[in-house]
């Protein structure tokens, strides 16, 4: 049996707004045979879980997405089995997740049931200190980016005052005939499944565009921020969800409202948008380089001052990474009081109780 293709994104990140979560749309409850939210404190499992499961069902030949946590890229916030329709949520803070509809889709399981409390009230105080300081210097991070940000939409601001518009309407339309064809609008609207592609994390800006384009046409829609490839992108997208055909959208790390990339599965066509800070190349791809479209000479007039902005957005998006980095070390920290007051046998039997259900549902399925 050929092994699974795993795809990996963020269902949430560490954006301008804060954190910003697209949880409702991982698997959504109309959808959804079984949503499994996973509950518990720092180091009890709930990660390890999830991919224990996700890697067993990969070896049996399924498609699994793995949801990052943005705040420690490492670890997982999600799996997901689309052809079984089930998820695996971690619902803890700050991605609370509850049942919506206990029984009919979701249900819990606490690892908690499997901690020695005790253990855990005699490191109450620590645990405590802690946990505050997650929460400060996780807002600490986000001013950092929100600053950082703001110098980005400045750049933004000058490059747009020297695009063409007109061109890149244009473009706009000549790919929307060329993917869209003269399909009429549809009787009902295409499905928006929306996450992010990348995230910026202790690591740094991580992008795992690369696992998710699959589709045998691609544009790559290159240019600097403020060209307007997210227009471009946007409009294609609109018109491919009022012709009925649902779509991934994947939002920009920094502004979790601007549309990046898109996937129409049903037409296996994605465009993507590939700047400095995220580089897309895809197989079998058309290239648009809206840069094009620039009025060099008046862009030159704002050289400096857009060369000062992307020094200074740089300084300060290092920064929000390295104050991400000092959270995730206290998180941690956490870990080290729950983790020898775990009973991780129990964990285990537990792991193989849920992972019998989950191929129960493969059965039926067959």
């Amino acid at each position: 049996m050929s092994k699974g293709r795993i795809r990996h994104m963020f269902p949430g990140g560490n954006t301008s707004q804060g954190f910003f979560s697209y949880y409702d749309y991982i698997l959504s409850q109309e959808e959804a045979n079984r949503i499994i939210c996973i509950k518990g404190g720092p180091g009890v499992g709930k990660s390890t879980f999830m991919k224990k499961i996700g890697d067993e069902m990969l070896d049996m030949g399924y498609d699994v997405e793995f949801m990052h946590c943005s705040s420690d890229n490492n670890s997982l916030d999600g799996v997901v089995i689309p052809s079984l329709k089930i998820a695996l949520l971690d619902g803890t803070a700050p991605h609370v997740v509850d049942p919506k509809n206990p029984g009919a889709v979701d249900e819990i399981i606490h690892l908690g049931d499997f901690w020695d409390e005790e253990g855990l009230r005699k490191n109450k105080e620590d645990i405590l200190k802690d946990n505050k300081e997650v929460g400060r210097t996780f807002k600490r991070a986000y001013r950092y980016i929100k600053a950082a940000y703001s110098i980005y939409e400045d750049n933004i601001e000058i490059v747009s005052w020297c695009i063409d518009n007109a061109k890149v309407t244009k473009l706009s339309e000549k790919l929307k005939n060329e993917i869209l064809g003269d399909k009429d609008i549809g009787d009902r609207q295409g499905k928006d499944r929306k996450l992010f592609a990348s995230a910026i994390t202790p690591n740094g800006l991580v992008n795992y565009l690369d696992t998710l384009i699959n589709t045998s046409k691609v544009y790559v829609l290159k240019g600097m921020p403020g060209t307007g490839t997210e227009r471009v992108v946007e409009k294609i997208k609109e018109a491919a969800v009022e012709r009925g055909h649902d779509v991934e959208s994947f939002y920009c790390a920094l502004n979790p409202y601007r549309l990046e990339h898109l996937i129409i599965p049903a037409l296996n066509v994605s465009i993507i948008t590939s700047n400095d800070y995220h580089s897309a190349d895809g197989k079998n791809s058309v290239e648009y380089n809206l840069d094009d479209y620039l009025d060099t000479s008046e862009l030159q007039k704002y050289k400096e001052t857009l060369e000062n902005n992307r020094s200074n957005f740089d300084m300060l998006l290092n920064t929000a990474v390295k104050t991400i980095a000092k959270a995730k070390a206290f998180h941690d920290n956490m870990e080290n009081y729950y983790i020898p007051n775990m009973d991780f046998d129990a964990v285990q039997r537990c792991y193989e109780v849920t992972l019998n259900r989950i191929l129960e549902y493969a059965n039926e399925r067959h």
